[in-house]
């Protein structure tokens, strides 16, 4: 990866935490809807799995990842990035 596509990333990742800085868990509509996005395919492959994949976000439902009441909140390695 180039360094332009690892800060956008980085960029897109930290916009998550600082949405879910402070709230309850929120679904993937309601991310969508506090960052201003559409495409919920963009969203998974840009914002939520790079956070999910470095531990910075979780599921309220690990079990069941597609559940219609799946959540996400921060970890505390989550807070401690969001917080920077």
């Amino acid at each position: 990866m180039t360094d332009q596509v690892n800060d956008q990333v980085t960029d897109q990742v930290n916009k998550l935490l600082r949405t879910l800085r402070g709230s309850a868990p929120l679904k993937v509509s309601d991310l969508l809807a506090a960052l201003g996005l559409a495409h919920k395919a963009t969203f998974r492959a840009n914002y939520l799995n790079p956070a999910l994949a470095a531990g910075l976000i979780e599921m309220t439902n690990p079990e069941s990842p597609r559940s219609p009441v799946q959540r996400y909140r921060l970890t505390a390695l989550g807070e401690a990035a969001s917080g920077r």
